[in-house]
């Protein structure tokens, strides 16, 4: 079949393997720092109106998650199946799957938005929202939800455009959003120039305006069809085939997300119980680990395009290929960061909080976990192997075990039972991230994803080489 040729693509069947999945990387990379960049200029302003306003986008983030993790997860499904039609020379099967991503996830979108609106009050309560900060956070969230749609929306355009192997795009898209947020964030908090002060509204305003800017760009992108991915009205059409596929695909990595959100929070409640010190501490640490873990992010996300594609070609080898070359690139990159966390974690600590016994603490930590977070950095590039093959349920298994099944109850019995204290919750960080990754590696290695992945099967005989999904499951 003859490939239709686009622009600012990046075709993962042929040429350098390493520079390839570099130039896809970078941009994800970019990408990840620039949200960073986009939730601190929120703190930044609203902190200075106060504690009681910095709770508003605080607990509502808790709840914005749980939305997050469903478009990330469905948007992944997306990034899958495009990637495999791509690899198979199919652009009119990848604009059907786009359509109907959209479709789907602008239905839940509203959902979740309409919902949220008209139970806010019930969600705080549940939350037990403090009394001085209720009336900001309630203005606050419900402006939020009425951008649910439009952030389910950005997340269609992000995951198709890195199925196809264009993940500047996004980033161009995301650096845009940042840049607005950033202005308009102090216009509308403190009422500058003819705009009347907002307080914590014109903070959710600027978060609503920027991601919709986001979306619509985004979405002229899809239906320009500069990508060789182009929306029209004749993909909107509903196909419960394609939307079941979507869904199979795009939920267990939502589950394992959604998991590991609620796992966090509640490894928070049993940090803070060893007082302000060890959560500062934490706090630090967490942050620093997540910094470090970007490259990891920017080759997992290049490495489920190239699966994907390759697969869809129906080179097999260079898909496993792509692994491994992320495998080694990822070691070169996360050793030196790691070397410095582990021999200068005190002096990180003391970067954030000039405090005794923080520096101590984060000194501690950063010695026993920095080992497990190089380990940790190798299961991210392998859960990309496993979201491009379509074979998502290793993602959801593995996230789940590693917060549940080890880390929680790690912390209780280390922490707790063996009084170790915060020793003990730093070392079942460690286990949880080295078990889970011996146990993604086993798996990977046992070759499922090659054969019971969700495979795009190409009919030779018929005329336009039509694409059939077979579940081999």
């Amino acid at each position: 079949m003859n490939r239709v040729k686009t622009t600012g693509v990046i075709d993962m069947t042929t040429g350098s393997v390493r520079g390839k999945l570099l130039l896809l990387a970078w941009p994800v990379m970019l990408s990840h720092l620039l949200q960073t960049f986009y939730n601190l200029a929120d703190a930044f302003w609203l902190g200075k109106l106060g504690r009681q306003a910095l709770t508003a986008p605080t607990i509502t983030m808790h709840v914005f998650f749980i939305a997050f993790a469903l478009a990330m997860g469905l948007g992944a499904a997306g990034t899958t199946l495009v990637s495999q039609f791509k690899g198979a020379g199919d652009e009119k099967k990848a604009s059907l799957v786009a359509g109907q991503l959209l479709l789907l996830l602008t239905g839940i979108g509203l959902v979740f938005g309409i919902a949220g609106f008209l139970f806010t009050p019930q969600i705080l309560n549940l939350l037990k929202t403090p009394a001085d900060s209720w009336q900001m956070t309630y203005e606050y969230m419900r402006w939020i939800f009425t951008g649910f749609p439009l952030l389910f929306v950005f997340f269609v355009y992000q995951g198709i455009s890195t199925g196809l192997g264009d993940t500047v795009g996004p980033m161009q898209v995301n650096l845009i959003t940042v840049i607005v947020n950033l202005i308009l964030d102090p216009i509308l908090i403190f009422g500058i120039g003819p705009f009347p002060e907002m307080g914590v509204v014109g903070a959710a305003v600027a978060t609503v305006f920027s991601r919709a800017l986001a979306s619509g760009i985004g979405m002229y992108r899809l239906h320009k069809g500069t990508n060789g991915v182009k929306i029209t009205l004749s993909n909107l059409k509903p196909d419960s085939t394609m939307m079941r596929l979507i869904m199979k695909i795009g939920l267990p990595v939502s589950m394992g997300q959604l998991a590991t959100s609620l796992g966090f929070t509640f490894m928070i409640g049993i940090v803070n119980s060893f007082g302000s010190a060890v959560t500062a501490a934490f706090g630090v640490g967490n942050r620093i680990i997540h910094m470090a873990f970007v490259p990891a992010m920017g080759l997992s996300q290049a490495n489920a395009a190239a699966v994907g594609q390759n697969l869809g070609a129906g080179n097999v080898n260079r898909a496993e290929k792509s692994t491994k070359t992320a495998l080694l690139m990822i070691g070169l990159i996360l050793l030196p960061i790691t070397l410095g966390m582990f021999f200068f974690g005190a002096d990180i600590s003391r970067a954030f909080v000039n405090d005794p016994e923080v520096i101590q603490l984060g000194k501690t930590m950063f010695m026993i976990t920095t080992p497990s977070v190089f380990v940790f950095g190798f299961l991210m590039v392998l859960l990309g192997s496993f979201q491009g093959s379509g074979y998502t349920m290793p993602v959801m298994v593995l996230n789940m075990s590693r917060l549940w099944l080890l880390r929680i109850p790690g912390a209780y019995l280390l922490a707790y039972t063996f009084g170790l204290g915060p020793l003990g919750i730093w070392w079942s960080m460690f286990v949880s991230n080295t078990v889970v990754t011996v146990i993604g590696w086993f798996w990977f290695r046992k070759g499922t994803w090659k054969t019971k992945a969700t495979h795009l099967v190409l009919d030779m005989k018929d005329a336009e080489a039509a694409v059939h999904i077979t579940d081999l499951d």
